[in-house]
Order: C-alpha cells, then structure tokens, then sequence
C-alpha cells in the first residue's frame, strides 16, 4: 500500500511541475518525466475561429504544419472552416534521451532538448523545418560549436545559382532568413535557426539547415550551452508508455522509401517488453493511419 501511494504520489508531484513549466514563458513546451513514463504533454481541441488557418492554429499551440495537418487531415489548410473542431496533438512519444543534448528526429520534425536540474529531468520541445528532398539534413552527432544573435546570411554557391539576384551577404533584419538568433553545428553545413517565414515550420523547405518559429528560437538559444551534443536522427515510429498504458505514434515519411512501419513498431515494443500488453488491431489500426501523434495501444 505504502509503494502505491509513493507511485501515484510521485505521478503527481511529475504532473504539477509539468503544469507550472507549461504556464511558465520561458520555454514553449517544456515538461518534467521520469525512465518510467515516456509519454509527455496533452491533446487538445480548438474551433476555428473566422478566417482562422490551420497554419495560424498550429503556431499558436507551438505545433508545425506536418503534425496539424496529419492529425486534421480532412480539413482545408487555409479554409478550415468557422466553427470547425480541429485535433491539437499536443502529447508526445520521447525519442530515446540522450542526457543533457539535443536529438533531432527528421520524420517527425521536431526537435527535443534534454536537461536536468538537480535530480530531475525535463525537456524542452519544439517544431521544426528541415532540408528539401535534394537539400536533406544530414543525419549523425553532432556538437553546437557556435551562437550567434542577429546573424549574417553568406549565401551558399547553391542558393546564389538558384538566386542571382540575392548578395553575397544578407545582413541581419526582417528579410535574414536565418531571423534573429543561429546556432551552428560540427557540420559546417548546418544551422539551427529562426526564421523570417514562420510557415515552413513543420515543411521540408530549407537548404539542409533546421527552422524554428521566430518566438522560439530564443528561448532554445538561450538554454543550450555550446559543446552540446546534437543528435539527428530519422525515426519515423516511437513507442512509449504512460500510467501503465501503451503508446505508438506513427510519422509518415515518404523520404523513406519502402520502410515498414509495422516492423519497426513491433521491434521496438519487443525491446521494451511490451509485446504482449498491446492490441494487435489497435496497432495495425495506428500504423495504417499514421496520425503522427501517440495513440494507445494497450490491451
């Protein structure tokens, strides 16, 4: 009796410094979780208001356009509909963490920053843009070995033979495309940073670097430490559990031709010895609709 009022104690304890972090405006979405519960943050709902667009709908719960628009996909992306009732897929499965370091995962496009005060542990998370089919962000480790506010753009040779009339230079200002604060990684080639086009949050639209929305990129700026671990990964199904439920959140990615989904959700529930705990119909269900946002699963 005394372990399980510790459990449901320490259960709470979890969820109400979640509450206060996610009230704070320091961070987007930040929460508290332990090794046991994998699963963090709550869905929600929203009427549209007039003229009201999903990409709007999606930057005001800091969501990207791939996440609202997986979860919502019978609804108009500009002309949603006055009164209609649109999904917020605001709870998430963690990526494997990496302690005190960010990990990156490309199918879900967003972003994940791991870090602990004292003895406990929270993460901060956040939506992101990434590289074009013929511009992909790399995959690897990485280290953030640069921060800089208010950035010059030096216009990569590729973009300047896609845009003559660019300079060479892009000083900083309203029109920079890499906005008002640049992290750079180990690969020259990479940067994570603001944006001057806040819609292609959540789109493969860049040159390879990775995109946050304007009003997020400080607050992750200011938290992360040069030398951080950069992790950047590609992993388009996760698994998780919360309560003594199971979950699955399934990306859809089509630059991974021929993936099966399936397979990896089974792999995954098997190392986590969770097998036998889930519906099979469930899970094919999830997998068949690749919703992007954690579904359960359990039996």
């Amino acid at each position: 009796m005394t372990k399980l009022l510790f459990k449901y104690a320490a259960v709470f304890f979890t969820v109400f410094i979640t509450f206060l972090l996610l009230c704070s405006p320091l961070f987007a979405q930040t929460y508290a979780f332990s090794s046991e519960e994998s699963v963090v943050g709550m869905d929600q709902n929203h009427v549209v208001a007039d003229r009201e667009s999903l990409i709007e709908i999606a930057r005001k719960y800091g969501i990207g356009f791939n996440a609202i628009h997986a979860a919502n996909p019978s609804l108009d992306e500009f002309l949603p509909g006055s009164g209609a009732e649109v999904f917020i897929p605001t709870s998430f499965i963690l990526p494997d963490e990496k302690k005190n370091s960010i990990v990156i995962n490309l199918s879900e496009m967003r972003l994940y920053y791991f870090f602990s005060k004292g003895k406990s542990r929270y993460v901060s998370t956040f939506p992101i843009g990434i590289g074009t089919e013929l511009a992909n962000t790399p995959v690897g480790v990485f280290k953030v070995t640069h921060k800089t506010v208010n950035p010059s753009w030096y216009v990569p040779p590729s973009v300047q033979k896609e845009r003559p009339e660019l300079p060479k230079v892009v000083p900083p200002g309203p029109e920079n495309p890499l906005g008002t604060h640049a992290m750079r990684l180990s690969s020259s080639t990479v940067l994570v940073h603001g944006t001057h086009r806040p819609y292609g949050v959540g789109r493969r639209v860049s040159h390879g670097c990775i995109r946050l929305y304007p009003e997020h990129i400080p607050q992750l700026f200011r938290i992360v430490p040069i030398g951080t671990q950069v992790f950047i990964i590609q992993q388009p199904v996760k698994v998780g559990q919360r309560f003594g439920r199971v979950y699955v959140s399934v990306h859809d990615d089509d630059h991974l031709q021929g993936f099966n989904y399936l397979s990896a959700a089974i792999g995954q529930l098997k190392q986590k010895n969770l097998l036998d705990r889930i519906s099979t119909d469930k899970l094919y269900d999830a997998v068949e609709h690749k919703s992007g946002y954690p579904v359960d699963i359990t039996e």
